[in-house]
């Protein structure tokens, strides 16, 4: 297997200046206008695409069914609360409850959306597929790293481009390494791309910026203005993606072959986990996630959202609709707009270009944070570039399907403060009640009900296994799949009380203008420092022990609240449990999160694990 040694000796010394001969091609402009967010572009084709299926009257289904269950639930919910007369503190109780109520009727609407879609009932953007043929058009294909570890980022470079190379599918594919690393960081790439490119048949090349102004957003943009007029399209990556040749090739003869396109999604499959925590959502995703991602295709349909990676984007359609605008900095939320992808997505669709998300059979992957750490690290600049989102709400010429999307984004994050909030009210309500007997949910089928709404979508995931054997054998066949699901329903109950106020002071820091920063992310660790996790957690350590105290002294209502109390006061030992390595292989062994990796290992041999990284088609994504 390729290895890149961290060390330098005997190495060429880079330069921070211009780049050596070869490390990039002749440059080609492209003009990339910063786009004007008051005015729609002038010449707007809104119906330049070819829609799928009754688009109208899917949304139709998921928004009114979404907002009659709400109506439903918080009706029900209300009963008691009328008996002594109604006031302002009652109507926003129940506005909130039926808020939050419609927000997880979405997702159980959209999980039976996509159960159908699995069942071979529900039509949607037919997936990539078939006899392989080579595209004419040129794709590049883009890598932005940032401070990353660069034996890991090469390896997985490597791997694409040698199977790009396998398939005979070189000459139509360039690898563009685009870095914004510190300088002690760039020594280490040089010399790793400068092997890699020497021994690899496919073009490879290199640019660091010396300023990372705009982010990932403008290290992109940046390349579009530089050699964007030489290529047709581009594959957008993460440091943490890995795809197939195939998948690759079939991205671009799909996007080719179709003139209204101007973006292709993929559904990326979680691989690598070696945590509790990183195998936790693993297995999830590979059990869940195709239920949940067959709804968003069926009905995002022409206006489908973007992530950021594992998609190919046709250059010059975004160059002429993607220029980002920097949103005024003496306002909240101001600056340059962090979670880019959305809303490049949603002015890609004003452009008159479909937005697409597919799914492949295999070949499309990324990784997931080891730690709940390193997840609220990342979810908290996620959090402020999501709230951005609520500022472009009314940009001019927006699809209203995008703006949905954009306030789904928000609305994501918004909720846990929300849901804090609720149970917060409700205790409240019960201390000011003139009656007995009040709870949150005051009758049998509403709980029911709730229970449907939470647990219905891993219910659909489970029912849309039976459909693949060969899913279900990789993940260790039934007994392990029923193991790992009744694991993971608990720990993530466990864990709803600790994201929830994760986001929640993320919020709130937004709101006092602490800015999220961007760090390096921390892709493998063995384990975290039991301190490092109290520290980090120590707010909810205080509201943990704040409810226990008043359930322990009787306040009325607080006995509500005793899940989210123990779920709080655990927080240290479940973080500090989830982050380790050896748990996570401990529950492998015993049959918990099985992934496909852990399953050939256990047929072929540690030895079988080693050849991953260069045969990543063996990982199954499904959905």
């Amino acid at each position: 297997m390729y290895r890149v040694d961290n060390t330098i000796e005997d190495a060429p010394s880079p330069r921070s200046g211009p780049p050596a001969h070869g490390d990039l091609p002749p440059e080609a402009p492209l003009a990339m206008p910063v786009q004007d967010l008051a005015r729609a572009p002038a010449g707007m084709a809104k119906d330049a695409v070819a829609y799928v299926g009754p688009l109208f009257q899917r949304r139709l289904f998921l928004i009114v069914g979404s907002f009659l269950f709400g109506l439903l639930a918080a009706q029900e919910m209300f009963t008691p609360l009328q008996s002594d007369g109604i006031d302002w503190i009652d109507a926003g109780f129940f506005l909130l409850f039926f808020g939050l109520f419609a927000w997880i009727a979405f997702g159980f609407l959209n999980a039976v959306a996509g159960l159908f879609v699995l069942l071979g009932r529900g039509p949607v953007m037919p997936s990539p597929s078939g006899d392989l043929t080579l595209p004419t058009a040129r794709t590049a294909v883009l890598m932005p790293i940032y401070n990353e570890d660069v034996g890991a980022v090469f390896r997985r470079l490597r791997t694409m481009v040698e199977s790009i190379d396998r398939i005979g599918a070189a000459d139509s594919f360039d690898f563009f390494i685009l870095s914004d690393s510190h300088e002690r960081a760039f020594a280490r790439e040089y010399v790793a791309f400068r092997r890699l490119r020497d021994e690899s048949r496919a073009r490879v090349y290199y640019r660091r910026r010396e300023r990372n102004t705009a982010r990932k957003p403008g290290n992109i943009a940046e390349w579009v203005r530089r050699f964007g007029a030489a290529y047709d399209h581009m594959l957008v990556l993460d440091a943490d993606s890995l795809m197939t040749g195939a998948a690759m090739v079939r991205l671009a003869t799909a996007i080719e072959a179709r003139p209204t396109i101007g973006l292709l999604q993929t559904v990326p499959q979680l691989i690598n986990g070696q945590t509790m925590f990183a195998r936790w959502h693993q297995f999830a995703s590979a059990v869940y996630g195709p239920v949940a991602s067959a709804g968003l295709r069926w009905w995002s349909g022409t206006e489908a959202t973007f992530w950021g990676h594992n998609a190919i984007v046709r250059v010059r359609a975004f160059a002429e609709s993607c220029g980002l605008p920097e949103l005024r900095e003496d306002s909240l939320l101001g600056g340059h707009i962090m979670s880019h992808d959305m809303v490049e997505a949603a002015l890609l669709r004003r452009r008159g270009w479909a937005v697409h998300m597919v799914n492949l059979s295999e070949g499309s992957y990324e990784e997931f944070p080891p730690t709940m750490i390193d997840h609220s690290v990342r979810d908290r600049r996620w959090c402020q570039g999501n709230l951005q989102h609520l500022r472009l709400l009314d940009a001019a010429g927006l699809h209203w399907v995008s703006r949905l999307q954009l306030f789904m984004g928000a609305s994501a994050y918004l909720t846990s403060p929300l849901w804090l909030l609720l149970l917060g009210a409700a205790i409240f309500e019960q201390l000011r009640a003139n009656f007995d007997g009040f709870v949150l949910i005051s009758s049998g089928w509403l709980l029911g009900l709730t229970l449907l709404m939470l647990f219905g979508p891993k219910l659909m995931g489970l029912i849309a296994l039976t459909q693949d054997r060969e899913l279900r054998r990789q993940l260790g066949g039934w007994g392990s799949i029923v193991k790992g699901t009744l694991l993971e329903t608990v720990t993530a109950i466990v864990t709803a009380p600790v994201i929830m106020l994760t986001q929640t002071i993320a919020i709130i820091d937004i709101l006092r203008g602490r800015q999220s920063g961007w760090l390096p992310q921390r892709r493998e660790v063995e384990g975290l420092d039991f301190g490092e996790v109290t520290r980090f957690y120590a707010w909810h350590l205080a509201l943990g022990a704040v409810l226990m105290t008043a359930i322990a002294i009787g306040i009325d209502g607080t006995i509500w609240s005793l899940p989210v109390a123990v779920g709080l006061m655990m927080t240290p030992v479940t973080v500090w449990v989830t982050s380790r390595a050896d748990m996570g292989d401990w529950l492998v062994r015993r049959g918990f999160f099985v992934s496909p990796a852990d399953h050939r290992r256990f047929e072929e041999g540690p030895e079988a694990v080693a050849e991953l990284a260069l045969e990543p088609s063996f990982v199954i994504a499904r959905g």
